[in-house]
Protein backbone atom coordinates (compact mmCIF):
# COMPACT_ATOMS: atom_id res chain seq x y z
CA UNK A 1 0.00 0.00 0.00
CA UNK A 2 1.63 3.34 -0.82
CA UNK A 3 1.59 5.09 2.67
CA UNK A 4 0.71 8.72 1.03
CA UNK A 5 -2.35 6.70 0.03
CA UNK A 6 -5.09 8.29 2.89
CA UNK A 7 -6.40 5.34 5.15
CA UNK A 8 -10.07 5.92 4.77
CA UNK A 9 -10.05 5.31 0.60
CA UNK A 10 -7.83 2.30 0.44
CA UNK A 11 -10.35 -0.20 2.37
CA UNK A 12 -12.77 0.31 -0.48
CA UNK A 13 -10.31 0.06 -3.53
CA UNK A 14 -10.90 -4.25 -3.78
CA UNK A 15 -15.09 -4.21 -3.13
CA UNK A 16 -14.73 -1.04 -5.87
CA UNK A 17 -13.19 -3.18 -8.18
CA UNK A 18 -15.48 -6.50 -6.96
CA UNK A 19 -18.65 -4.67 -8.28
CA UNK A 20 -17.26 -3.03 -11.23
CA UNK A 21 -16.22 -6.00 -12.55
CA UNK A 22 -19.43 -7.69 -11.70
CA UNK A 23 -21.73 -4.68 -13.09
CA UNK A 24 -19.25 -5.00 -16.54
CA UNK A 25 -20.11 -8.72 -16.56
CA UNK A 26 -23.88 -8.21 -16.31
CA UNK A 27 -23.94 -5.47 -18.90
CA UNK A 28 -21.83 -7.44 -20.96
CA UNK A 29 -24.42 -10.26 -20.66
CA UNK A 30 -27.14 -8.15 -21.32
CA UNK A 31 -26.18 -6.74 -24.27
CA UNK A 32 -25.40 -9.90 -25.89
CA UNK A 33 -28.84 -11.30 -24.89
CA UNK A 34 -30.81 -8.23 -26.28
CA UNK A 35 -28.58 -8.26 -29.20
CA UNK A 36 -29.94 -11.96 -30.00
CA UNK A 37 -33.64 -12.20 -28.52
CA UNK A 38 -36.29 -11.71 -30.74
CA UNK A 39 -39.00 -9.17 -30.56
CA UNK A 40 -42.46 -9.52 -29.40
CA UNK A 41 -44.74 -10.78 -31.52
CA UNK A 42 -46.54 -8.99 -34.25
CA UNK A 43 -49.77 -7.22 -33.60
CA UNK A 44 -51.30 -7.78 -37.07
CA UNK A 45 -50.81 -10.82 -39.28
CA UNK A 46 -52.15 -11.26 -42.53
CA UNK A 47 -53.44 -14.80 -44.16
CA UNK A 48 -54.43 -15.85 -47.33
CA UNK A 49 -57.12 -17.65 -47.47
CA UNK A 50 -59.33 -18.83 -51.03
CA UNK A 51 -62.07 -18.65 -52.88
CA UNK A 52 -65.83 -18.34 -51.83
CA UNK A 53 -67.30 -21.72 -51.63
CA UNK A 54 -64.37 -22.91 -50.62
CA UNK A 55 -63.48 -24.86 -47.29
CA UNK A 56 -60.94 -21.83 -46.89
CA UNK A 57 -62.62 -19.44 -45.78
CA UNK A 58 -64.40 -20.94 -43.73
CA UNK A 59 -61.67 -21.97 -41.64
CA UNK A 60 -60.21 -18.85 -41.89
CA UNK A 61 -62.52 -17.02 -40.03
CA UNK A 62 -61.96 -19.56 -36.73
CA UNK A 63 -58.39 -18.89 -36.64
CA UNK A 64 -59.45 -15.19 -36.78
CA UNK A 65 -61.82 -15.64 -33.61
CA UNK A 66 -58.56 -17.78 -31.78
CA UNK A 67 -56.22 -14.95 -32.47
CA UNK A 68 -58.67 -12.06 -31.57
CA UNK A 69 -59.18 -13.83 -28.20
CA UNK A 70 -55.48 -12.86 -27.70
CA UNK A 71 -55.26 -9.14 -28.89
CA UNK A 72 -53.97 -10.33 -32.26
CA UNK A 73 -55.73 -9.09 -35.70
CA UNK A 74 -55.26 -11.77 -38.15
CA UNK A 75 -56.50 -10.22 -41.80
CA UNK A 76 -57.71 -12.71 -43.93
CA UNK A 77 -56.70 -12.54 -47.77
CA UNK A 78 -59.75 -13.51 -50.12
CA UNK A 79 -57.33 -15.48 -53.18
CA UNK A 80 -57.85 -17.93 -55.95
CA UNK A 81 -56.78 -20.65 -54.01
CA UNK A 82 -53.46 -22.69 -53.28
CA UNK A 83 -51.51 -21.62 -56.24
CA UNK A 84 -51.89 -17.86 -55.51
CA UNK A 85 -51.28 -18.40 -51.55
CA UNK A 86 -47.78 -19.95 -52.44
CA UNK A 87 -46.97 -16.90 -54.48
CA UNK A 88 -48.57 -14.31 -52.10
CA UNK A 89 -46.10 -16.35 -49.28
CA UNK A 90 -42.96 -16.48 -51.36
CA UNK A 91 -43.18 -12.54 -52.51
CA UNK A 92 -40.86 -10.80 -49.96
CA UNK A 93 -42.97 -7.88 -51.28
CA UNK A 94 -45.99 -9.57 -49.86
CA UNK A 95 -47.34 -8.96 -46.30
CA UNK A 96 -48.72 -12.45 -46.39
CA UNK A 97 -47.24 -14.71 -44.09
CA UNK A 98 -49.48 -17.61 -43.19
CA UNK A 99 -51.56 -19.44 -45.89
CA UNK A 100 -53.70 -22.72 -46.71
CA UNK A 101 -51.75 -25.02 -49.60
CA UNK A 102 -52.75 -28.47 -50.84
CA UNK A 103 -50.20 -30.83 -50.81
CA UNK A 104 -48.77 -31.32 -54.33
CA UNK A 105 -48.40 -27.91 -55.09
CA UNK A 106 -45.42 -26.37 -53.48
CA UNK A 107 -41.61 -26.47 -55.21
CA UNK A 108 -39.08 -27.27 -52.09
CA UNK A 109 -36.42 -25.62 -53.79
CA UNK A 110 -38.33 -22.20 -55.06
CA UNK A 111 -40.13 -22.13 -51.86
CA UNK A 112 -37.40 -22.52 -49.53
CA UNK A 113 -37.92 -19.58 -47.51
CA UNK A 114 -41.38 -21.34 -46.63
CA UNK A 115 -42.15 -23.67 -43.69
CA UNK A 116 -45.05 -26.28 -42.85
CA UNK A 117 -47.30 -26.19 -39.61
CA UNK A 118 -48.84 -29.96 -40.70
CA UNK A 119 -51.55 -31.24 -42.27
CA UNK A 120 -55.47 -30.55 -41.57
CA UNK A 121 -57.87 -32.19 -43.12
CA UNK A 122 -58.48 -34.02 -46.58
CA UNK A 123 -58.89 -32.14 -49.59
CA UNK A 124 -60.73 -34.37 -52.56
CA UNK A 125 -60.80 -33.80 -56.07
CA UNK A 126 -64.77 -33.61 -56.74
CA UNK A 127 -65.77 -34.22 -60.55
CA UNK A 128 -69.37 -33.00 -60.91
CA UNK A 129 -71.45 -33.60 -64.23
CA UNK A 130 -74.88 -33.12 -65.65
CA UNK A 131 -76.14 -36.78 -66.33
CA UNK A 132 -79.08 -39.30 -66.54
CA UNK A 133 -76.33 -42.11 -67.70
CA UNK A 134 -75.44 -44.83 -64.84
CA UNK A 135 -71.63 -44.34 -65.65
CA UNK A 136 -70.88 -40.70 -67.00
CA UNK A 137 -67.45 -40.68 -68.50
CA UNK A 138 -65.45 -37.65 -68.08
CA UNK A 139 -63.86 -37.38 -71.40
CA UNK A 140 -67.47 -36.99 -72.54
CA UNK A 141 -67.68 -33.13 -70.81
CA UNK A 142 -64.22 -32.17 -71.58
CA UNK A 143 -64.00 -28.99 -74.17
CA UNK A 144 -67.61 -28.25 -73.72
CA UNK A 145 -68.33 -25.89 -71.10
CA UNK A 146 -66.07 -27.54 -68.07
CA UNK A 147 -65.33 -25.70 -65.29
CA UNK A 148 -61.83 -26.97 -63.88
CA UNK A 149 -61.16 -24.42 -61.62
CA UNK A 150 -59.91 -20.43 -61.79
CA UNK A 151 -56.49 -19.20 -62.29
CA UNK A 152 -54.42 -19.46 -59.64
CA UNK A 153 -56.59 -22.16 -57.91
CA UNK A 154 -55.61 -25.66 -56.75
CA UNK A 155 -58.56 -27.01 -58.47
CA UNK A 156 -57.02 -25.81 -61.99
CA UNK A 157 -53.71 -27.10 -60.86
CA UNK A 158 -54.80 -31.17 -60.55
CA UNK A 159 -56.86 -30.70 -63.36
CA UNK A 160 -54.42 -30.08 -65.72
CA UNK A 161 -52.57 -32.56 -64.00
CA UNK A 162 -55.25 -35.79 -64.22
CA UNK A 163 -56.37 -34.59 -67.56
CA UNK A 164 -52.77 -35.02 -68.98
CA UNK A 165 -52.17 -38.38 -67.45
CA UNK A 166 -55.29 -39.55 -68.82
CA UNK A 167 -54.28 -38.49 -72.25
CA UNK A 168 -56.64 -35.24 -72.75
CA UNK A 169 -54.19 -33.21 -73.83
CA UNK A 170 -56.09 -29.97 -75.24
CA UNK A 171 -56.33 -26.98 -72.60
CA UNK A 172 -59.49 -26.69 -70.80
CA UNK A 173 -60.73 -23.16 -71.39
CA UNK A 174 -60.53 -21.42 -67.55
CA UNK A 175 -63.85 -19.24 -66.43
CA UNK A 176 -62.85 -17.05 -63.45
CA UNK A 177 -65.91 -18.47 -61.47
CA UNK A 178 -65.28 -18.99 -57.83
CA UNK A 179 -67.09 -21.85 -56.65
CA UNK A 180 -69.40 -20.99 -55.34
CA UNK A 181 -70.76 -19.13 -59.09
CA UNK A 182 -69.85 -22.47 -60.63
CA UNK A 183 -72.06 -24.13 -58.67
CA UNK A 184 -74.65 -22.19 -59.07
CA UNK A 185 -74.15 -22.48 -62.82
CA UNK A 186 -73.63 -26.05 -63.10
CA UNK A 187 -77.14 -26.55 -61.14
CA UNK A 188 -79.05 -23.86 -63.63
CA UNK A 189 -77.45 -25.76 -66.68
CA UNK A 190 -75.17 -22.90 -67.93
CA UNK A 191 -72.58 -25.78 -67.31
CA UNK A 192 -71.88 -29.50 -68.06
CA UNK A 193 -69.04 -29.95 -65.42
CA UNK A 194 -67.50 -28.92 -62.80
CA UNK A 195 -64.24 -29.99 -60.87
CA UNK A 196 -63.15 -29.02 -57.11
CA UNK A 197 -60.39 -29.79 -55.06
CA UNK A 198 -61.95 -28.46 -51.38
CA UNK A 199 -62.95 -30.61 -47.95
CA UNK A 200 -66.47 -32.24 -47.39
CA UNK A 201 -67.06 -29.14 -45.34
CA UNK A 202 -67.09 -26.45 -48.02
CA UNK A 203 -70.60 -25.74 -48.95
CA UNK A 204 -70.43 -26.09 -52.34
CA UNK A 205 -69.99 -30.22 -51.94
CA UNK A 206 -72.52 -30.13 -49.31
CA UNK A 207 -75.34 -28.37 -51.73
CA UNK A 208 -73.93 -30.39 -54.66
CA UNK A 209 -73.70 -33.84 -53.34
CA UNK A 210 -77.63 -33.29 -52.61
CA UNK A 211 -78.85 -32.51 -56.19
CA UNK A 212 -80.51 -35.54 -57.98
CA UNK A 213 -79.80 -33.32 -61.46
CA UNK A 214 -75.83 -33.86 -61.14
CA UNK A 215 -73.52 -36.87 -60.69
CA UNK A 216 -70.17 -36.92 -58.53
CA UNK A 217 -67.64 -39.14 -60.88
CA UNK A 218 -65.51 -41.10 -59.10
CA UNK A 219 -61.98 -43.02 -59.72
CA UNK A 220 -62.14 -46.55 -60.27
CA UNK A 221 -58.25 -46.54 -60.40
CA UNK A 222 -57.56 -44.25 -57.27
CA UNK A 223 -54.79 -46.93 -56.15
CA UNK A 224 -53.04 -46.33 -59.55
CA UNK A 225 -52.90 -42.08 -59.18
CA UNK A 226 -51.87 -42.88 -55.39
CA UNK A 227 -49.22 -44.82 -56.40
CA UNK A 228 -47.90 -42.51 -59.42
CA UNK A 229 -48.41 -39.25 -56.89
CA UNK A 230 -48.10 -40.09 -53.10
CA UNK A 231 -48.90 -36.84 -52.26
CA UNK A 232 -52.62 -38.24 -53.21
CA UNK A 233 -54.45 -40.54 -50.40
CA UNK A 234 -57.76 -43.23 -51.83
CA UNK A 235 -61.05 -42.13 -49.96
CA UNK A 236 -64.60 -43.45 -49.93
CA UNK A 237 -67.60 -41.68 -49.84
CA UNK A 238 -70.22 -43.61 -48.56
CA UNK A 239 -73.42 -44.12 -50.59
CA UNK A 240 -76.24 -41.68 -49.59
CA UNK A 241 -73.91 -39.40 -47.28
CA UNK A 242 -75.14 -36.30 -49.53
CA UNK A 243 -78.43 -36.90 -49.03
CA UNK A 244 -80.20 -40.05 -47.07
CA UNK A 245 -83.78 -39.47 -48.60
CA UNK A 246 -82.40 -39.34 -52.28
CA UNK A 247 -79.91 -42.20 -51.90
CA UNK A 248 -76.98 -39.58 -52.78
CA UNK A 249 -74.58 -40.83 -54.11
CA UNK A 250 -76.53 -43.88 -55.45
CA UNK A 251 -73.13 -45.84 -54.55
CA UNK A 252 -70.16 -45.89 -52.62
CA UNK A 253 -67.84 -43.33 -54.81
CA UNK A 254 -64.01 -43.62 -54.79
CA UNK A 255 -61.63 -40.49 -54.64
CA UNK A 256 -58.90 -39.69 -54.64
CA UNK A 257 -57.62 -36.71 -52.24
CA UNK A 258 -54.51 -34.57 -51.46
CA UNK A 259 -54.16 -32.88 -47.68
CA UNK A 260 -54.54 -29.36 -46.85
CA UNK A 261 -51.12 -27.93 -45.09
CA UNK A 262 -50.34 -25.02 -43.13
CA UNK A 263 -47.84 -23.00 -44.39
CA UNK A 264 -46.05 -20.14 -43.16
CA UNK A 265 -42.97 -17.78 -43.60
CA UNK A 266 -39.81 -19.44 -41.83
CA UNK A 267 -39.58 -16.12 -39.76
CA UNK A 268 -43.22 -15.97 -38.88
CA UNK A 269 -42.08 -15.14 -34.80
CA UNK A 270 -42.24 -19.06 -33.20
CA UNK A 271 -45.04 -17.42 -30.67
CA UNK A 272 -47.53 -17.05 -33.79
CA UNK A 273 -46.78 -20.32 -35.10
CA UNK A 274 -47.59 -21.90 -31.80
CA UNK A 275 -50.70 -19.94 -31.76
CA UNK A 276 -51.85 -21.38 -35.10
CA UNK A 277 -50.82 -24.87 -34.02
CA UNK A 278 -52.95 -24.53 -31.03
CA UNK A 279 -55.90 -23.38 -33.06
CA UNK A 280 -55.54 -25.96 -35.33
CA UNK A 281 -55.53 -28.38 -32.72
CA UNK A 282 -59.22 -26.74 -31.82
CA UNK A 283 -60.28 -26.37 -35.15
CA UNK A 284 -59.81 -29.67 -36.91
CA UNK A 285 -59.11 -32.20 -34.26
CA UNK A 286 -62.47 -33.50 -34.50
CA UNK A 287 -64.03 -36.63 -35.99
CA UNK A 288 -65.14 -35.77 -39.63
CA UNK A 289 -66.50 -38.06 -42.60
CA UNK A 290 -63.00 -38.80 -43.74
CA UNK A 291 -60.82 -38.53 -40.06
CA UNK A 292 -61.10 -39.81 -36.83
CA UNK A 293 -60.82 -37.31 -33.83
CA UNK A 294 -57.48 -36.31 -33.28
CA UNK A 295 -55.89 -37.18 -37.10
CA UNK A 296 -55.70 -34.01 -37.58
CA UNK A 297 -53.25 -31.18 -37.38
CA UNK A 298 -50.77 -34.08 -38.54
CA UNK A 299 -47.15 -33.92 -38.13
CA UNK A 300 -46.83 -34.73 -42.20
CA UNK A 301 -43.75 -33.04 -44.34
CA UNK A 302 -45.98 -33.57 -47.89
CA UNK A 303 -43.68 -30.83 -49.86
CA UNK A 304 -41.91 -28.65 -47.21
CA UNK A 305 -39.96 -29.12 -44.00
CA UNK A 306 -42.31 -29.19 -40.69
CA UNK A 307 -40.98 -25.76 -38.80
CA UNK A 308 -38.73 -26.26 -35.64
CA UNK A 309 -41.82 -25.05 -33.69
CA UNK A 310 -43.99 -27.54 -35.43
CA UNK A 311 -41.75 -30.17 -34.53
CA UNK A 312 -42.09 -29.45 -30.99
CA UNK A 313 -45.42 -28.70 -30.98
CA UNK A 314 -46.24 -32.42 -32.25
CA UNK A 315 -43.10 -34.03 -29.57
CA UNK A 316 -44.09 -31.55 -26.58
CA UNK A 317 -47.45 -29.89 -27.04
CA UNK A 318 -47.46 -26.19 -26.34
CA UNK A 319 -44.56 -24.14 -24.68
CA UNK A 320 -44.65 -24.76 -20.90
CA UNK A 321 -45.77 -20.69 -19.96
CA UNK A 322 -48.31 -20.85 -22.32
CA UNK A 323 -50.20 -23.91 -21.04
CA UNK A 324 -50.40 -21.85 -17.40
CA UNK A 325 -50.64 -18.06 -18.39
CA UNK A 326 -52.25 -16.13 -20.89
CA UNK A 327 -50.67 -15.66 -24.36
CA UNK A 328 -48.54 -11.99 -24.22
CA UNK A 329 -47.53 -12.74 -20.58
CA UNK A 330 -46.16 -15.80 -21.18
CA UNK A 331 -44.11 -14.44 -24.41
CA UNK A 332 -43.09 -11.34 -22.18
CA UNK A 333 -42.29 -14.20 -19.35
CA UNK A 334 -40.91 -16.61 -21.68
CA UNK A 335 -38.45 -13.44 -23.36
CA UNK A 336 -37.46 -12.28 -19.80
CA UNK A 337 -36.44 -16.31 -18.76
CA UNK A 338 -34.00 -15.91 -21.89
CA UNK A 339 -32.66 -12.79 -20.57
CA UNK A 340 -31.98 -13.82 -17.07
CA UNK A 341 -30.35 -17.21 -16.94
CA UNK A 342 -27.34 -16.36 -18.55
CA UNK A 343 -27.22 -13.21 -16.63
CA UNK A 344 -27.82 -15.10 -13.16
CA UNK A 345 -25.25 -18.04 -14.39
CA UNK A 346 -22.97 -14.97 -14.32
CA UNK A 347 -24.12 -13.43 -11.11
CA UNK A 348 -24.41 -16.26 -8.98
CA UNK A 349 -20.34 -17.27 -9.14
CA UNK A 350 -19.13 -13.73 -8.85
CA UNK A 351 -21.41 -12.75 -6.25
CA UNK A 352 -20.30 -16.21 -4.14
CA UNK A 353 -16.79 -15.21 -5.21
CA UNK A 354 -16.99 -11.18 -4.31
CA UNK A 355 -17.05 -12.13 -0.52
CA UNK A 356 -14.08 -14.44 -0.60
CA UNK A 357 -12.07 -11.76 -2.39
CA UNK A 358 -13.48 -9.22 -0.12
CA UNK A 359 -12.58 -11.13 2.74
CA UNK A 360 -8.80 -11.56 1.29
CA UNK A 361 -8.59 -8.16 0.65
CA UNK A 362 -9.33 -6.69 4.22
CA UNK A 363 -6.91 -9.59 5.81
CA UNK A 364 -4.26 -9.07 3.40
CA UNK A 365 -4.60 -5.49 4.61
CA UNK A 366 -3.72 -6.03 7.84
CA UNK A 367 -0.79 -8.78 7.27
CA UNK A 368 0.80 -5.77 5.16
CA UNK A 369 0.96 -4.18 8.17
CA UNK A 370 1.88 -7.10 10.07
CA UNK A 371 4.74 -7.49 7.34
CA UNK A 372 6.38 -3.86 8.33
CA UNK A 373 6.20 -5.00 11.96
CA UNK A 374 7.91 -7.88 11.14
CA UNK A 375 10.58 -6.05 9.39
CA UNK A 376 10.86 -3.22 12.42
CA UNK A 377 11.79 -6.30 14.74
CA UNK A 378 14.20 -7.24 12.15
CA UNK A 379 15.91 -4.13 12.51
CA UNK A 380 15.70 -3.96 16.41
CA UNK A 381 17.43 -7.28 16.45
CA UNK A 382 20.41 -6.21 13.94
CA UNK A 383 21.41 -3.48 16.73
CA UNK A 384 19.37 -0.17 14.95
CA UNK A 385 18.95 2.30 17.58
CA UNK A 386 15.15 2.44 19.28
CA UNK A 387 15.35 6.72 18.80
CA UNK A 388 15.58 5.55 14.95
CA UNK A 389 12.74 2.92 14.86
CA UNK A 390 10.28 4.70 17.39
CA UNK A 391 8.91 6.74 14.44
CA UNK A 392 8.33 4.23 12.03
CA UNK A 393 6.11 2.46 14.81
CA UNK A 394 4.42 5.15 15.64
CA UNK A 395 3.33 6.00 11.99
CA UNK A 396 2.64 1.99 11.53
CA UNK A 397 0.17 2.55 15.13
CA UNK A 398 -1.28 5.69 13.80
CA UNK A 399 -2.38 3.70 10.28
CA UNK A 400 -3.05 0.62 12.49
CA UNK A 401 -5.41 2.66 14.57
CA UNK A 402 -7.40 4.43 11.33
CA UNK A 403 -7.59 1.62 8.84
CA UNK A 404 -11.07 0.93 8.26
CA UNK A 405 -12.28 -2.80 7.92
CA UNK A 406 -15.91 -4.69 8.98
CA UNK A 407 -16.76 -5.44 12.39
CA UNK A 408 -15.81 -9.14 11.00
CA UNK A 409 -11.79 -8.36 11.20
CA UNK A 410 -11.98 -6.04 14.12
CA UNK A 411 -10.24 -9.10 16.23
CA UNK A 412 -7.46 -8.91 13.79
CA UNK A 413 -7.17 -5.42 14.22
CA UNK A 414 -7.42 -5.48 17.70
CA UNK A 415 -4.68 -8.13 17.68
CA UNK A 416 -2.35 -5.69 15.53
CA UNK A 417 -2.48 -3.22 17.73
CA UNK A 418 -1.25 -5.69 20.85
CA UNK A 419 1.88 -6.67 19.16
CA UNK A 420 2.56 -3.02 18.29
CA UNK A 421 2.26 -2.28 22.05
CA UNK A 422 4.89 -5.47 22.67
CA UNK A 423 7.02 -3.91 20.24
CA UNK A 424 6.91 -0.72 21.29
CA UNK A 425 7.86 -2.39 25.10
CA UNK A 426 10.94 -3.60 23.47
CA UNK A 427 12.04 -0.25 22.71
CA UNK A 428 11.60 1.27 25.89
Amino acid sequence: MNQSEPAETAPHRARQIAVLVTVLAVVGALWWMLALMQPLPPRVVVMSTGPEGSAFPGFAQRYRAAFARVGIDLRLRPTAGSVENLALLGDPRSDVSIGFVEGGLADPERDHNLVSLGTLFHEPLWIFVRSTEERPKLPDFVGKRFYSGAEGSSTRAFAQRLLALNGITGDVAPFAYSPQEAADRLLAGDLVGATFMTSWDSPVIRQLSAAPEVRLLGFPRADAYVALYPYFSKLVLPMGVGSMAKNLPPTDVQLISTKATLVVRKDLHPAIQYLLLDAATQIHGGPGIFQKAGQFPAAEAIDLPLSDQARTFYTSGRPFLQRYLPFWLAVLAGQLLVLLIPVVGILYPLLRLAPVLYAWSMRRRIFRLYGELTHLEDDLERGRPAEELRPQLDRLEKRANHIHVPMAFRQLQYTLRDHIGLVRQRLG
